[in-house]
């Protein structure tokens, strides 16, 4: 069985995130970036699947600049076995959609047996590229997955829902979003991170696949949340707490 899994370069999560003073976006500049977190996720499982002899081999993918490549690398340190980088210019804004079909291109050139992707990115929130790269590729999918098994040429997959977990079968090929409780992530050890070094990084410039940017959804201002107004009212007990809601002091 071959996995491809979908990685995306976002600012780390431990950051700070700084709206840029024309509101045009967030500052990029001199910013600690990492693995999407989710991503991550995605790769430790198909590094998991691999090991436990379900799978054969591991493809990292991302669609980006070329500092994307610093964490395609991270994706191989962790356990993948090759990437490949779609390369765009900096300028280029894609949205869900775009991504999607440019996933859908690699996935027919590979031909994996199953994709997986973080169930959405930090920066945007999304959610979205992982159902859509279904849909385009017509095959089954499970979001918010918490839990993975694989038999032969099927998968169970087990995901959280409002009312608690559900289990969903379906037959391989499929397309799989994963969620915060399905593994920990390993720490990259430093000979893997110097092994990683060496594997493969295929990089496909965007001019030359069969891609044209939709263009569906722009930007208008970016600002930061309205600060609370007000402070923190203490109360001794619950009946003043009760009594000041009755008379909406609080909120």
């Amino acid at each position: 069985m071959k996995i491809l899994v979908a990685v995306k370069r976002v600012i780390d999560h431990n950051v700070k995130v700084r709206v840029k003073a024309d509101g045009s976006g967030v500052e990029l500049a001199n910013v600690k970036m990492a693995m999407n977190p989710f991503d991550e996720i995605a790769v430790e499982e198909a590094v998991r699947l691999k090991e436990a002899g379900k799978a054969a081999e591991v493809i990292a993918v991302s669609i980006g600049d070329i500092s994307y490549q610093e964490t395609l690398r991270s994706a191989m340190a962790i356990g993948a076995d090759r990437a490949i980088l779609i390369q765009r210019p900096t300028e280029l804004v894609l949205e869900s959609l775009d991504i999607a079909r440019l996933l859908q291109q690699v996935v027919a050139n590979e031909q994996p047996d199953l994709i997986l992707l973080g169930k959405q990115a930090i920066d945007d929130d999304c959610n979205q590229t992982g159902q859509m790269l279904s849909a385009l590729l017509d095959y089954g999918q499970a979001t918010f997955a918490s839990q993975i098994v694989v038999e032969g040429n099927s998968l169970q997959v087990t995901r959280e829902i409002d009312g608690g977990l559900e289990t969903l079968a379906m037959e391989l090929p499929a397309v799989v979003t994963t969620d915060l409780r399905l593994n920990e992530p390993r720490y990259a050890t430093l000979p893997n991170i110097m092994k990683a070094k060496k594997k493969p990084l295929d990089i496909i410039d965007i001019s030359n696949m069969n891609f044209s940017p939709l263009g569906q959804t722009k930007t208008i201002k970016v600002s930061e949340p309205k600060k609370r107004a007000g402070q923190c009212t203490l109360l001794n007990d619950a009946a003043a707490l009760v009594s000041a809601l009755q008379a909406k002091e609080v909120i």
